[in-house]
């Protein structure tokens, strides 16, 4: 094993350590049900938490790189690789989910109002159910349901296995989500048969922090559409493909963005037309950071956003620019927490800042593609 190797094989699992540990000093005073746990570091000493908060980034996007370099080295094979997803989900299982977001709290409220309460939470408000202990702490109580049926259906399957405990019923919808990270990673695997381009998204901190710590369920909606193309690439199977691209739909109707392309592959399915995949994955891209774009339309662009073209760019991973971009913005969106988490505001400067440190890394890049094109042309036309 190299140095280079062993290096990693050790640092990486420290990391993921480190954050599940560092995700604890998040819990929120009123969440009575982990208050053994709550320390009121983060709230309290502000410009440390934001200070471990950056290092951690660092970390974890410098082994990131290194692992890419790795695996197109032919440094890690597929054993490792089951290896490092698999502790990346165990470690990052009992991390604190709210440390950068409230989602996963709204997901739960929401599934009560449906399945402890039987009202309709297209209706029904979890504000409405005066006393419940979830109200505490739960930032959309005020809302209906933000969601579509289709992610109200399966979250009956996280809200049952938690059996009426509210701390079983949070690492069930965790495990839950985390088992669709699993399966969208098999499917860029079965797609794309490489390693590089499975790494790519598998252990992008951005997928890895929006996904396996915080548990939103882009990552579900994306399996589904993402399965409904494999069934169309490798089976030809129209119906079921069609079932569950319009299950994705209405989990969150931003998949919508695909439908078109959706269709195209139908149709040449049906006329049994040859399909340029690649083609169809890069525009699907296109497509889904076009929604990302058109976001802060409705409210404003989250870093779990990214999740929606991700896994397309890593199948057409030869685009190296727009890789590099995806990477840059992938690091710029997880930057957009600092504002907040050393303010404590989303108000004066935050939004502001909150934009400049999104689009910086990008930025830089952007001038790193152009002097390397410039460079090379330099050279072709001596």
């Amino acid at each position: 094993m190299s140095m280079m190797k062993k290096l990693f094989f050790i640092l990486y699992p420290f990391a993921l350590l480190s954050l599940t540990i560092f995700s604890y000093f998040f819990i929120d005073s009123n969440l009575t049900y982990l208050k053994d746990f709550y320390s009121g570091f983060a709230y309290k000493h502000r410009y440390s938490a934001t200070f471990f908060y950056l290092l951690i980034l660092l970390i974890f996007f410098t082994l990131y790189i290194l692992l890419l370099k790795l695996i197109s080295k032919k440094k890690i094979d597929f054993k490792d690789l089951r290896y490092l997803i698999f502790i990346t989900i165990a470690l990052l299982l009992f991390s604190y989910p709210a440390m950068l977001s409230f989602d996963i709290f709204n997901y739960i409220s929401t599934s009560k109002v449906l399945f402890f309460y039987y009202e309709n939470p297209y209706i029904i408000m979890p504000i409405e159910f005066a006393g419940d202990p979830l109200l505490s702490f739960t930032h959309a109580s005020n809302k209906i349901a933000l969601y579509g049926p289709s992610w109200i259906l399966i979250s009956a399957i996280p809200y049952f296995t938690g059996f009426g405990n509210f701390i079983v019923t949070l690492f069930s919808f965790k495990l839950f989500v985390s088992m669709f990270y699993l399966g969208t990673v098999f499917l860029i695997w079965k797609i794309s048969k490489n390693l590089v381009y499975v790494s790519f998204f598998a252990f992008n901190p951005l997928v890895i922090i929006e996904t396996l710590l915080s548990g939103h369920n882009d990552i579900v909606m994306m399996f589904f559409s993402l399965f409904s193309f494999y069934l169309l690439m490798k089976k030809k199977i129209i119906i079921p493909a069609f079932i569950f691209f319009i299950f994705s739909i209405f989990i969150k109707y931003s998949v919508i963005f695909l439908f078109p392309i959706f269709i195209y592959i139908i149709l040449k399915t049906i006329r049994k037309q040859p399909i340029d995949w690649k083609n169809i994955f890069y525009f699907s891209f296109l497509l889904m950071a076009g929604a990302f774009i058109l976001s802060p339309i409705r409210e404003e662009i989250y870093p779990w956003y990214a999740i929606w073209f991700l896994p397309f760019i890593s199948i057409v991973f030869q685009k190296r620019t727009l890789v590099y971009i995806s990477v840059a913005l992938s690091f710029g969106l997880l930057l957009r927490y600092v504002p907040f988490m050393l303010f404590g505001t989303h108000f004066g400067v935050t939004p502001f800042l909150k934009i400049s440190v999104t689009l910086t890394p990008v930025f830089f890049v952007l001038i790193y593609v152009f002097l390397r094109d410039k460079l090379w042309l330099k050279i072709f036309s001596r």
